[in-house]
């Protein structure tokens, strides 16, 4: 048995004092998350329906509306959505890159075997050797493994390890910012649909009644009663409302096509599901929005900005290391023989143990060069993170005053279709009793149907504002939810 030479003992000292100092300094800068300051409440006063409610369950914020189709169109969207589980697959991406990123903490080792005949020629360089019979062919059998670790003593592989956790953790949040702008635009739509539907509903109402008054002018007219002015108005009044009702029905039809496409279907596939009309959905109960800093920790965009700028710090770590040398650890040990018998012979065993070192001296500016662009896009990022705090309180101040504006819009317009009616109805028995000229009927009933048509939109848009308000707040996602299982 051979003993170990005496320069093991120094090679192994050389070595316990590379692993001591791996790790030990780590270069750059340390991460701290930026502190922003935002106001304690939200500026506009808001009315007591939004004010005085208790804080809204974010994920799972379109029960408000207590409607189970709406509920069940979101379930689908969130199982079939295509840019959903696009977003799945980036997260996947980025899970395997963090993967790839810690292995650069570990050696790399490599298994290598080979089988060889070679014959060295008669006539080359060994011509004077040459044995009498000439060379023999040599067969060579090897089974080995090389090793080769590099020593992270000034942390550039711990730097690129925080740099892929941090992208990491930033695709997580942009598959909550997808999902959050999904179930609002699930939402949205679904909302255009009724709202579509409603239209279409008051239209066809007053095209009835449009109908009726028509008839009444002709038999007026029949007996001498009214002049022909009278029909010809009516007439035009109806045809004017009919004509009304395809721009609605094309509405309707655009927004189930686009409904069809959030939910991962082909386009023209809901219009059966969707043949009868329902009602706008409105909130049944209170609604709470909380505080400017929660709103912080629940926008997606928000945190997304905020992993994003932690990569970006960390890279500039990893430019860093470039100015330092590199340190590593290498060995080699095989079995060669010319027998595969002998391979496993002790006399077959080759062995080597390498301590690498490399130092990039001089490369004309370019470390310096690649850290200082480190640097900027850190600080550009860290603006990126400023303007996306800016634009979420931005975004929840107008949804607050959109939705608390448009209920009251929506109120003023009820009781004016109320009031519209009863002039309606009015006008009639006047006009049936000779007391008015039917240019008055023709009025009322045109004010009726814009009245209904204002009143619908109004409706549709007061949900599209709370709908607007859940999604600045950042709703839909839940913390515990592993999008990536």
């Amino acid at each position: 048995m051979i003993s170990p030479p005496r320069s093991w003992a120094q090679t192994a000292t050389a070595l316990a004092a590379l692993l001591f100092l791996s790790g030990c300094m780590t270069v750059g800068p340390d991460y701290e998350a930026p502190e922003i300051q935002t106001p304690d409440l939200w500026s506009e006063q808001v009315s007591e329906q939004v004010s005085a409610g208790e804080h809204a369950d974010l994920q799972s914020w379109w029960k408000v509306f207590d409607d189970p189709k709406l509920e069940s169109l979101i379930e689908q969207a969130r199982n079939e959505n295509l840019h959903l589980k696009q977003a799945i697959s980036r997260i996947y991406q980025s899970r395997a890159m963090l993967a790839i990123a810690r292995g650069e903490k570990y050696p790399v080792v490599d298994l290598d075997a080979n089988i060889s005949q070679s014959k060295l020629s008669d006539d080359g360089p060994l011509r004077e050797v040459v044995p009498p019979n000439g060379f023999k062919s040599q067969n060579l059998f090897q089974l080995g493994i090389d090793a080769m670790w590099e020593l992270d003593i000034f942390g550039r592989v711990t730097r690129q390890i925080e740099s892929a956790d941090a992208a990491y953790d930033a695709t997580v949040e942009d598959y909550r910012d997808v999902l959050v702008t999904l179930l609002a635009d699930v939402a949205f739509t679904y909302v255009d649909i009724r709202s579509a539907q409603q239209q279409i509903v008051y239209a066809k109402q007053n095209a009835k009644e449009q109908k009726d008054s028509l008839a009444l002018t002709e038999e007026r007219y029949s007996t001498g009663l009214c002049s022909k002015l009278d029909v010809v108005q009516a007439t035009a009044n109806l045809e004017g409302t009919l004509a009304s009702i395809p721009q609605y029905e094309l509405m309707l039809i655009q927004a189930l096509n686009r409904l069809a496409v959030l939910m991962g279907q082909d386009a023209g596939t809901l219009q059966k599901e969707f043949s009868e009309p329902g009602p706008i959905p409105k909130a049944t109960t209170a609604i709470g929005i909380g505080v400017p800093a929660n709103v912080l920790r629940q926008r997606p965009d928000v945190r997304r900005a905020e992993r994003q700028l932690a990569a970006q710090t960390a890279q500039i770590g990893v430019a860093t290391a470039d100015l330092y040398p590199s340190f590593g650890l290498s060995g080699a040990f095989s079995l060669q023989s010319n027998s595969l018998s002998t391979l496993l012979d002790s006399s077959s065993v080759t062995w080597g143990l390498g301590a690498p070192m490399q130092w990039n001296i001089f490369s004309g500016g370019q470390v310096r060069g690649n850290i200082q662009v480190q640097t900027e896009r850190t600080h550009e990022m860290l603006l990126k993170y400023q303007q996306t705090v800016l634009n979420a309180i931005e975004e929840v101040e107008n949804a607050i005053s959109g939705y608390d504006l448009s209920q009251t819009t929506t109120q003023h317009l009820k009781a004016s279709v109320t009031s519209t009616a009863e002039a309606v109805d009015l006008v009639l028995v006047q006009y049936n009793s000779g007391l008015t000229d039917f240019n008055n009927v023709l009025v009322t009933q045109r004010d009726l149907f814009t009245q209904q048509s204002r009143w619908a939109s109004s409706e549709a848009q007061t949900t599209m504002n709370l709908i607007a308000l859940y999604k600045a707040l950042g709703g839909g996602w839940d913390l515990n939810e592993n999008p990536a299982k």
